[in-house]
């Protein structure tokens, strides 16, 4: 952070305005173990090279992706989500049960979007104006959005119409596509008074309450964007399989902050940037995808994925203590 001081009352109050510089430290690291690891499993699976297999690859990602982000955007401002992969399953199976209707794929995109952005305002105004912590609510609304999920579709079932499988998951890469158009509006987003507040409310939420930043209404925004980006994932999700499963976004919201940490997202909030949570959720999908054509069991992969997350979250702790 970087600061100003005004004087009030014979206190120095820091001014706060974001600084870029020290967002972007070690995602040269980070950028290089991606590299590798994607290498890994080009040698391990040729067809990666492949449209074909690129284009898999990507639609395999790409959930993570957005949830990485959706996760992010929390915790840029301090917070954290338990419900992500609850909300994730909510996009599946509203996609699965109103896109092959009457409203078809366009009226059920907007009820996924709809759904998405309600959850999400309705969260952060809780955490924000009532001032509760963002686990707990957040872990309640996980109970609530998985039970709306259940209500809907009971079961797995449902359906998505074929062409828009075939768009989403066929051997295109419309994933790889989609990803870009998303980070392309994070930046457009990053440039608005509610975007360059993530930071704020994360760094310095009082000093930057004093400088005019409007905090509450960025995080509230930040909850509402979250929501949105896991239903949508949830979307994909059901086009990927072809129908919905109220359970299936359940492993998501671990990934999700597995994905953000190894993209060097803080849990404090302010540090971290939104390429490193995107970085961070392409290697942990590397990294699964390596160790399943290592041969690990489901066990181990899941130890060393543990192990190499705490190894993540220690290096930056283990720097400083040596400084």
């Amino acid at each position: 952070m970087s600061a100003t001081t005004d004087t009030e009352g014979g206190r120095t109050i820091p001014l706060y305005w974001p600084v870029q510089a020290n967002r972007n430290a070690g995602l040269g690291g980070l950028f290089v173990v991606v590299l590798l690891f994607a290498i890994a499993y080009g040698v391990l699976f040729p067809g990666l090279f492949t449209l074909s297999g690129f284009s898999k690859f990507t639609q395999s990602w790409f959930p993570l992706a957005l949830v990485a982000m959706a996760q992010a955007l929390l915790m840029l401002t301090g917070g954290i989500s338990l419900a992500i992969g609850a909300t994730v399953s909510l996009g599946a199976v509203i996609a699965a049960t109103t896109m092959s209707g009457p409203l078809g794929v366009a009226g059920g995109s907007v009820v996924v979007a709809l759904a998405g952005l309600g959850f999400g305002a309705a969260t952060g105004l809780i955490v924000v104006k009532l001032r509760l912590p963002a686990i707990v609510v957040t872990l309640a609304g996980s109970f609530i959005v998985g039970g709306a999920a259940l209500l809907i579709l009971p079961r797995p079932g449902g359906a998505v119409p074929g062409w828009l499988s075939d768009l989403l998951a066929g051997n295109t890469p419309t994933a790889f596509v989609l990803l870009l158009a998303v980070a392309l509006l994070w930046k457009l987003y990053l440039a608005t008074p509610l975007g360059l507040g993530l930071y704020a409310a994360g760094d310095n939420p009082v000093g930057a309450y004093r400088s005019g930043v409007p905090v509450d209404a960025a995080r509230i925004a930040a909850y509402a964007i979250s929501g949105l980006l896991s239903t949508g994932a949830g979307l994909f999700v059901a086009a990927q399989t072809g129908s919905g499963d109220p359970v299936i976004g359940t492993a998501f919201t671990l990934n999700s902050i597995a994905a953000a940490v190894l993209g060097g997202i803080g849990f404090l909030g302010g540090q971290g940037t939104m390429r490193g949570a995107i970085a961070g959720s392409l290697l942990l999908s590397l990294m699964i995808s390596v160790m399943f054509f290592l041969g690990f069991t489901p066990v181990a992969q899941y130890v060393a994925q543990g192990l190499i997350i705490i190894g993540a979250v220690a290096l930056p702790q283990l720097r400083r203590l040596k400084r």
